[in-house]
């Protein structure tokens, strides 16, 4: 069985338990304080665009060296058998825009 407490032992508990209580209120008003949560709110949106800002990155990257390595030899040098068809395209392409629109305007 426990011993009987005295008043001071019973006012101490008193005076930690209600300096628990505020810091844990004190505590709770900063988690539901509005620029907390706009706060907490922009940090994680700044990490999901960081996130899918990374992972943009590397697909891109990857894109690029796959391309690159179509087009290129090993040892860096072009492989004209596939630069010089997409190069005639793509002269084509433009020609066929600029003489659109020339016709478009006159």
């Amino acid at each position: 069985m426990s011993e009987a407490r005295t008043p001071a032992q019973i006012e101490a508990d008193i005076v930690r338990r209600r300096e628990q209580l505020a810091v844990t209120l004190d505590e709770i008003g900063i988690r539901v304080h509005p620029k907390t949560i706009i706060g907490d709110a922009k940090a994680k949106v700044a990490s999901t665009v960081d996130q899918t800002a990374g992972r943009a990155f590397v697909a891109v990257n990857r894109v690029v060296s796959d391309v690159k390595a179509r087009f290129t030899h090993e040892d860096g040098a072009p492989r004209l058998e596939r630069v010089v068809p997409v190069a005639l395209v793509a002269v084509a392409v433009v020609g066929l825009i600029v003489s659109s629109s020339r016709k478009s305007k006159g």
